[in-house]
């Protein structure tokens, strides 16, 4: 079909609110968000992360508070990350298989105070749990081992679903994490506990706020370029994503977010699958930044942004800015 000017005139669509309201295209909601928070050790504990504006540290009653505060912005889910106290990091994350540790406890207190009316996403890795701040387990020379790595992943996962996770998101990338976690949580009678696989993790620039938040970025030894992807591929991250919906996935994620809006676009084309993306540290650090600095509002350019996922093909959306998003979705 040919459109031809003046029959068509594509501005008369957008010469009204209601008009526009009535042609929008891509719809975002709170029902669309997942809001990540921090654990810390202690009692009333409110500590503000320094790189991350506007975000802190709870301890874990403060934790059960957030759970509420979005259930009434309704907001769906909360994801958890620990700062684990540093005398409970060791070289190979043992804290992590600890059935009292932050994590477990603070998905207790959520369960207690919101019962099951919200989801608790739980994070697999062990950088919250390590001295040397990588994700799995290290052999002399340094380098990240897989298999004994993902031996301890699955113990982890299998810990945090009796603390009453609804959800297990393993973000270490190593590979076959997913097909065993999946089976332990089987074996387990964990049978409609999901998997949100960390798919496209890249290694990027954007994470350096949350390593602060959680305790690892002072600590890392090297970085983490041997399992986390390169940001100039994008076919890997295709062959990614097949093999965790192949092993068990029942939703993926990218990561980070903005700046692989392409990868979420082919994804969804591709496989059809819900797709999440995680609105990470440093991009919420630069908006609140540039928003301070004059380049513009700050919640126009943060719906903008959140637009641009749902756009992209998104299902959700993890972002720091959830409960901000919220009040201004729900006016």
């Amino acid at each position: 079909m040919t459109r031809s000017y003046p029959n068509t005139r594509l501005r008369r669509t957008r010469a009204s609110a209601w008009s526009r309201s009535m042609h929008r295209e891509t719809v975002l909601t709170p029902a669309d968000l997942i809001w990540p928070l921090f654990v810390t050790d202690g009692q009333g504990v409110e500590d503000p992360v320094a790189s991350l504006p506007g975000v802190s540290r709870w301890s874990v009653d403060g934790i059960a508070s957030r759970a509420k505060e979005a259930m009434e912005l309704g907001i769906p889910c909360i994801a958890l990350f620990p700062n684990t106290q540093p005398e409970l990091r060791s070289t190979g994350g043992d804290e992590a298989l600890n059935p009292d540790n932050l994590m477990c406890r603070a998905i207790r207190a959520v369960r207690d105070a919101c019962g099951s009316d919200i989801g608790i996403l739980t994070d697999v890795a062990l950088d919250p749990y390590t001295t040397h701040g990588q994700d799995g387990l290290l052999d002399d020379a340094g380098y990240v081992v897989n298999d004994d790595t993902v031996a301890m992943l699955v113990d982890q996962a299998i810990n945090q679903a009796e603390a009453g996770a609804d959800i297990i998101a393993p973000s270490d990338m190593m590979d076959g994490r997913v097909k065993v976690i999946r089976m332990a949580l089987e074996m387990g009678g964990h049978h409609n506990i999901q998997i949100m696989s960390y798919a496209a993790k890249y290694a990027s620039a954007f994470y350096g706020p949350f390593r602060d938040a959680v305790g690892s970025g002072d600590r890392l030894v090297g970085d983490k370029k041997t399992y986390q992807m390169d940001p100039a591929n994008a076919m890997e991250a295709l062959a990614e994503v097949e093999m965790d919906l192949a092993e068990g996935a029942d939703s993926v994620m990218v990561k980070p977010g903005l700046a692989y809006l392409d990868l979420i676009w082919r994804v969804k084309q591709r496989f059809e699958v819900p797709v999440f993306a995680y609105q990470v540290s440093g991009e919420y650090a630069l908006l609140e930044a540039g928003a301070a600095a004059g380049v513009g509002d700050r919640d126009a350019l943060l719906m903008e942004k959140l637009i641009a996922f749902k756009r992209a093909g998104c299902s959700g959306v993890l972002s720091y800015h959830a409960p901000v998003a919220a009040r201004i979705l729900n006016g």
